[in-house]
């Protein structure tokens, strides 16, 4: 007898904004589910989200969309003080979770949202959007497997110029920027929107952190600081100084005043027989590798990755055959504890160890 067919995973997306965007493309173009509901507190926001995607169902809360909506899955894309709320709420209601980074706002809530999700037996992964990108996910089964020997050394940055371009809109004008200048709206600057992703991606090849050393820096950008109702005190510029559990030494940096860098993000590590690089300004889909006898004339080699499945597609994949994939809550809980100590070392002026 032929195997009945499986109905399409039916996704909502929670939070209408600009990110949503990004998950609506993805979601349409993703076999094997259907995009079924919009949720957002800004009525004209969701109508026109829902229109442009041709979403049937739109509600104004989360509670409506788990009362009145027969849903599998949702995509948490609300500003990031919102995330632990919904997801537990989503959790307790069965739901499988893609949520937005960071995870939550703090490591303990992080880790609170993680043993929900394990408990309920709920699929669930972070939107670490460079997750995408072949190269990155070449470069750590490369440094896995040994080939380039034991790391020693690791250099990452992820650079922004939004704050001195304007080729993305102008913040000072632009709630869509602004929010994420201010602690008081719920930011956590550019190591909590960005950072987050070049911590992602030097710890997914090399293994976690053992200790770290962090240098937070919010620079002047208007009369007081200030512009309307936002506070702009958000970090704007990190640097940090890391051991990996392994020993390696590594510099990671992130800000958004780096001039000529759009949105540039930079990898290399390097190890006892080789190093291996990628550079998002050069390439999205290639990666270098030094390594045998280019060492000796300091050769790199530009190779072409093969294409891997969106975390989109991974996650749709999950739910249908029951297997978890990574980057789950877990790893974003791991990733908030960076942050975490992060922050503290900067308030500390200190080294701080992760435990």
């Amino acid at each position: 007898m032929p195997k009945k067919p499986q109905p399409p995973t039916r996704v909502a997306i929670i939070g209408t904004g600009g990110m949503a965007n990004w998950h609506a493309r993805y979601f349409k173009k993703t076999r094997g589910c259907r995009l079924v509901a919009g949720v957002d507190t800004h009525p004209g926001r969701l109508k026109a989200f829902t229109d442009a995607y041709a979403i049937p169902e739109a509600y104004g809360s989360t509670a409506e969309l788990l009362l009145k909506s027969e849903i599998d899955a949702v995509a948490i894309v609300t500003p990031d003080p919102d995330h632990k709320a919904i997801a537990l709420e989503c959790i307790a209601a069965g739901k499988h979770l893609l949520c937005e980074k960071p995870l939550a706002l703090d490591y303990p809530d992080a880790r609170s949202m993680a043993r929900s999700a394990r408990k309920a037996g709920v699929v669930n992964m972070v939107h670490f959007t460079y997750r995408n990108w072949a190269p990155l996910q070449k470069i750590a089964q490369i440094v896995q497997s040994g080939k380039i020997g034991e790391v020693r050394h690791v250099e990452a940055s992820y650079h922004q110029s939004w704050l001195v371009s304007k080729q993305w809109g102008d913040w000072r004008t632009s709630d869509k920027w602004l929010w994420r200048l201010s602690t008081k709206h719920g930011s956590k600057g550019t190591l909590g929107d960005v950072g987050v992703h070049i911590l992602d991606c030097a710890t997914f090849p090399v293994g976690p952190i053992r200790e770290l050393s962090c240098k937070l820096k919010t620079f002047r950008k208007a009369p007081r600081n200030r512009i309307g109702t936002y506070k702009l005190d958000a970090n704007d510029s990190a640097i940090l100084t890391v051991e990996f559990a392994n020993g390696a030494l590594g510099s990671i940096q992130t800000t958004r005043w780096m001039t000529g860098h759009l949105n540039r993000l930079f990898l290399k590590i390097a190890g006892t027989r080789g190093s291996v690089a990628f550079d998002s300004k050069l390439s999205e889909t290639a990666y270098q590798i030094c390594t045998g006898a280019d060492i000796e004339t300091d050769t790199w080699q530009t190779i072409e990755a093969k294409a891997t499945p969106s975390i989109h597609a991974r996650f749709i994949k999950s739910i249908r055959t029951g297997q978890p994939d990574q980057p789950d809550f877990a790893r974003g809980a791991e990733i908030q504890k960076l942050l975490d100590a992060s922050f503290k070392s900067d308030d500390l002026q200190q080294p701080v160890r992760i435990r």
